[in-house]
């Protein structure tokens, strides 16, 4: 997810930050995960001895296929380099991004870990904490990424992080419920609701969501401003050339509770976490699902999820609305997580080399092994990909626009406002008006 600039200092923002997280418990759930036993030493090598401590948010639990590429790309750097030891730890996103908050307090980042972009970054890169990966992209990586992807990562004319991912989000559903109900994907918002309507009466969930992690809610708002007020409102508003108060972002909000009742998501949604309410969708008990196409490796090529299931799989793209001014090209997504090495690392060259090589790694493992799409530019011509990763690559090609994640484009203080009121609005504990009051005045904070 990208975000925006922040003009906050590093102590305020990441002190807010603490004081809404809360000493949150920052174990290790998977915990320490220390890559394959180390290579025997050539005896004959004067190369110092090297550890590099790493973070990443993949556990084999619930990432399994992304937790083995990273564990294949670690063995293969230390094969070629055999005085290095990478030592990780692992943790499921919520919990990594308390992690981190609790690090930086004491500048005790790791040698080498994720992040997001932009707003997200921002607070570590003005308080000195990243270190600049330009002389990287002027390396081995120079035209490697597709074209953008690493502007969300630069902060005054340096790059401090380096993707890993592209992810755009489209709406998963299941071929054989919707083929039981005579349904066929939506091009309209209007056949969309009769969609929902048909499944809800027939005592099947239409979508399966997990609002307690609140962005999860974020990307159906996002896609309804997109469609109603067309792809720049959003942007504007939180960009402060424009206002959360549009009738069209007004709007989108208040279809979000028609959604609600019209029981469009499943029971409880808003006290289940994005992975509890993803399971309603690959028990087969919800039709629908949006999420992000970091999901593809349970639709393709994820040997722990039933062929038979995938094969009942499919993507829509979000549908038009009839008089809204944006149209069905223009997806919610951006650059997903990327890496970053500590300033203050005391391995810092050795931590730059072992991210350069692992971001040439990543996307071509990625391809080949996850149906992840990388943020390296990938020649579909020389790798055999599953049929849903080429119809999203292609997607992709003609995009008109991707609206960029709304809590990552927002400084840290207003992006939990929105996530606060994204749960709010689906929890019906806020009107669409207040909602729209909210985020103003958080914004209208944060830009003074």
């Amino acid at each position: 997810m990208i975000r925006r600039a922040l003009t906050w200092t590093l102590t305020s923002t990441l002190g807010l930050s603490l004081v809404l997280a809360g000493c949150t418990s920052t174990s290790n759930t998977n915990g320490s995960q220390p890559a394959a036993k180390e290579t025997p030493k050539d005896n004959s090598t004067t190369a110092n001895k090297v550890t590099i401590k790493m973070m990443h948010l993949w556990p084999a639990g619930s990432s399994a296929t992304q937790n083995k590429i990273v564990n294949d790309i670690i063995n293969e750097y230390r094969a070629a380099n055999p005085n290095v030891t990478i030592e990780q730890e692992v943790l499921e996103n919520e919990q990594y991004k308390n992690k981190m908050k609790v690090l930086a307090t004491s500048n005790a980042l790791p040698d080498v870990g994720f992040t997001w972009a932009a707003g997200y970054m921002d607070p570590y890169v003005k308080g000195d904490m990243f270190a600049p990966l330009d002389d990287l992209l002027q390396g081995d990586l120079k035209d490697k990424f597709v074209k953008g992807t690493t502007d969300a990562y630069a902060f005054g004319g340096k790059t401090y992080g380096l993707p890993v991912e592209l992810n755009i989000v489209p709406v998963y559903y299941n071929k054989a419920i919707f083929a039981k109900y005579n349904l066929t994907p939506p091009k309209t918002y209007d056949e969309f609701k009769n969609i929902v309507k048909t499944l809800s009466s027939n005592g099947v969930q239409p979508i399966a969501l997990g609002n307690k992690d609140r962005w999860t809610g974020s990307l159906w708002y996002m896609y309804l401003a997109d469609r109603i007020a067309g792809s720049d409102t959003l942007k504007n508003a939180i960009n402060r050339s424009g206002t959360f108060n549009d009738p069209g972002l007004t709007r989108a909000a208040s279809e979000i509770q028609q959604l609600v009742d019209m029981n469009a998501f499943n029971k409880g949604f808003n006290g289940l976490s994005n992975d509890e309410g993803k399971a309603e969708f690959m028990n087969s008990k919800a039709a629908m699902y949006m999420m992000g196409t970091w999901e593809l490796p349970n639709y393709t090529t994820n040997k722990d999820v039933k062929q038979e299931f995938k094969d009942q799989i499919g993507f829509f793209k979000f549908p038009t609305v009839g008089d809204g001014k944006g149209n069905i090209d223009s997806w919610v997504g951006g650059p997903g997580v990327g890496l970053f090495v500590a300033n203050n690392s005391k391995v810092k060259d050795e931590a730059k080399k072992f991210v350069n090589f692992f971001v040439q790694k990543w996307g071509e493992h990625a391809i080949s092994e996850a149906g992840v799409i990388p943020a390296t530019k990938v020649d579909t011509s020389k790798v055999k990909l599953p049929q849903m990763y080429i119809d999203l690559l292609n997607e992709l090609n003609k995009a008109s626009n991707i609206t960029l994640f709304a809590d990552v484009q927002m400084k840290p203080a207003s992006a939990e406002v929105h996530l606060n009121m994204i749960q709010a609005l689906y929890g019906k504990a806020v009107t669409p008006e207040d909602f729209a009051k909210k985020h103003e005045d958080a914004l209208a904070k944060e830009a003074k």
